[in-house]
C-alpha cells in the first residue's frame, strides 16, 4: 500500500487521482495526520504533504519539495499549484509524464470550451486557440497532442449544439437495467434478465408512472433527445420493447427530436423482430457493442456471444434500415496487446460503422475486474499511446471525427474515452450529458437526474439502484423528481 499523509483534509480527491495515476499498481490511501498512522511497504516513496500559511511542502522519500502559493486567499489557485507541485515531484521521481497532466475531472473538454465561447463576438480579451493550447499545457501540463484533442472537439461540439434548446429543452433518458450477464469490467447498475424475467411487467408499469409525471412536468420545454440505455434495452421481449416504446411515442412530442437512441448493446441480445419494432417507433440511432471481436478477450469478459454473433447482429441492423450504427471498443481489456486491437479495428472497418465509441478500461472497485486484478495482476492490461492511436487511425478510415471525450477515475493508461463519428451521425446526447448545459430527465432504476437551472446552478436527484426497491418507491422517486424541478 502506497500512504499520503496529510497535516490537514484538503483536496484528498485530487491528491488521490494524481498519485494513483502514477502508481496504478499500488493501492493508494490518502491520511490526515494523527487518523491513521503513516505505512508503507518500504518499496514505495513515502509521501507527506504539508499545507502551511503561504506554501505547501511535499515530502518523498525523504526529499522535501516546496512551492510558495501565489495567492494563498483563493481556494482553486492553492488547489492548482498544489497539483502542479505534486505531479513535478512525481513525474522527476517515476519518470513518468501523464498525457492529460494534473487534470483530474472527467471532462476536460469544458476548459476549451469555455474560451471558445468566450471568445464569441463582442467578448473582450478573446483567446485564440494557440492561447488555449498553451494555457493548458502550462496551467495544467497537458500534453500537445491531448491538448489539441480537446479543443479540436469543442469547436465541434460547439458546432453540433447550436441549435439545442438549452433553457427551454430538456433531454429524456430511459433505463433498463438488464443484461444477459454481467460483464467482468462492469459496474453499471445491471441485473440478470433471467432472475428477473417475471417482473419485467412490474419495472415497466413503475417506467410508465414516471413517464407520466415527467410528460406533465416537461410539457412547456422542448425535447431535443431521447435515449434508452442501460443495461442492454434489448433484453426486453419485442412486445416488451412495443409497450415501452408505444408509451414513449405517446407521451411525449417527437416533433423537434434529433435523435433516438436505443443502445442495442450486446449481439446475444439483437433480434430481427427486435430491431424490427426499434424501426417501427422511429428509432433513429443505435448501438452494436461488441467491445473486442477478438473471441478470447470475449470469453475472459463474460460476454457469452460470438465475433460472428456480433458481424451478423450488425448486418440485421443493415438490413432493416438503421444508418446511424455506433459500436463501442474498449481499450486495455485483460491481455490485448496492440495486435489484439489491431484485428478489432480490421473487423469494425469491415462492417464500417456510423459512429465509434474507443473507451479506456476503467478499473471500478464495485466490478469483478478488482478482483481479477488482484488474481493476475495489473500487468496483463495494455493501454497505451499505440493502441489508442491505431483506434483513432481506424476510425479516421472510415470517415470519422472526433466530437466527444470524457475521463472517467482509474482509467487504464490514464487515457480518455472519445467518441467518434461521420458526419451527420454525432451522438447528441453523449454530448450533451457531458457538457452539463441542459436539463437531462432519467428515468428507471439507477438513474441520475439533472436540473440545470438558468443561474447556471445544476442540481441532481437519484433514483434507487435496486429493481425491486425502485418498483416499490416508485412514487418516492416522483417526488424526488418534483422537488427537483421546483428549483
Amino acid at each position: 500500500m502506497l500512504a499520503v499523509r496529510l497535516n490537514k483534509p484538503q483536496f484528498e480527491y485530487d491528491i488521490h487521482s494524481i498519485v494513483k495515476a502514477f502508481y496504478p499498481a499500488e493501492t493508494v490511501k490518502v491520511f490526515e495526520e494523527g487518523t491513521k498512522d503513516f505505512e508503507s511497504d518500504g518499496d514505495n516513496p513515502s509521501i507527506s504533504i504539508w499545507f502551511e500559511e503561504r506554501a505547501i511542502r511535499v515530502n518523498l522519500s525523504g526529499t522535501e519539495h516546496e512551492a510558495v502559493l501565489s495567492r494563498p486567499e483563493e481556494r482553486p489557485v492553492v488547489k492548482n499549484e498544489l497539483k502542479q507541485l505534486l505531479y513535478r515531484v512525481l513525474s522527476a521521481h517515476t519518470g513518468k509524464e501523464l498525457p492529460w497532466g494534473t487534470l483530474t475531472g472527467i471532462r476536460p473538454t469544458k476548459i476549451a470550451m469555455q474560451f471558445l465561447e468566450e471568445n464569441a463576438p463582442g467578448t473582450q480579451n478573446p483567446m485564440t486557440e494557440a492561447d488555449i493550447l498553451s494555457y493548458m499545457q502550462e496551467t495544467y501540463y497537458c500534453s500537445e497532442e491531448k491538448a489539441l484533442l480537446a479543443i479540436d472537439i469543442a469547436k465541434r461540439e460547439k458546432r453540433i449544439l447550436a441549435d439545442i434548446h438549452y433553457e427551454k429543452g430538456y433531454s429524456l433518458y430511459i433505463g433498463i437495467p438488464f443484461c444477459p450477464t454481467t460483464c467482468l469490467y462492469c459496474s453499471f447498475t445491471s441485473f440478470p434478465i433471467f432472475s428477473w424475467k417475471d417482473r419485467v411487467g412490474e419495472y415497466l408499469t413503475a417506467l410508465e408512472k414516471e413517464i407520466d409525471f415527467v410528460r406533465e412536468a416537461c410539457q412547456d420545454k422542448i425535447l431535443d433527445s431521447v435515449y434508452i440505455g442501460g443495461g442492454t434495452p434489448t433484453t426486453l421481449e419485442p412486445e416488451e420493447l412495443r409497450r415501452l416504446l408505444s408509451k414513449v411515442r405517446a407521451s411525449f412530442d417527437f416533433s423537434q427530436v434529433k435523435e433516438f437512441t436505443v443502445e442495442a448493446g450486446r449481439a446475444d441480445s439483437i433480434t430481427r423482430d427486435k430491431l424490427r419494432v426499434l424501426k417501427e417507433f422511429g428509432v433513429t440511432r443505435i448501438s452494436v457493442n461488441p467491445q473486442t471481436m477478438n473471441q478470447e478477450t470475449l470469453n475472459i469478459i463474460g460476454r457469452r456471444h460470438t465475433v460472428e454473433q456480433v458481424e451478423e447482429a450488425f448486418r440485421l441492423a443493415r438490413e432493416e434500415g438503421f444508418t446511424n450504427i455506433n459500436m463501442d471498443l474498449i481499450l486495455g481489456l485483460p491481455g490485448e496487446t496492440k495486435e489484439y486491437v489491431e484485428r478489432t479495428m480490421e473487423a469494425v472497418t469491415r462492417l464500417c460503422p456510423d459512429s465509434l465509441t474507443v473507451h479506456s478500461l476503467a478499473i471500478k472497485r464495485a466490478s469483478r475486474l478488482s478482483l481479477w486484478i488482484e488474481e493476475n495482476g495489473i500487468e496483463t492490461l495494455h493501454n497505451t499511446d499505440e493502441t489508442m492511436e491505431i483506434a483513432a487511425e481506424g476510425a479516421a478510415r472510415m470517415n470519422m471525427k472526433p466530437y466527444y471525450l470524457y475521463r472517467q477515475k482509474n482509467m487504464s493508461g490514464n487515457f480518455e474515452n472519445v467518441g467518434y463519428a461521420t458526419e451527420g451521425n454525432y451522438g447528441i446526447y453523449n454530448i450533451l450529458i457531458m457538457e452539463e448545459k441542459q436539463t437531462i430527465m432519467a428515468l428507471g432504476a439507477g438513474t441520475i437526474s439533472k436540473a440545470v437551472y438558468p443561474d447556471g446552478r445544476i442540481e441532481r436527484c437519484d433514483n434507487v439502484k435496486d429493481v425491486a426497491l425502485y418498483i416499490e418507491k416508485i412514487d418516492e422517486m416522483i417526488d424526488r423528481k418534483r422537488k427537483l424541478l421546483g428549483g
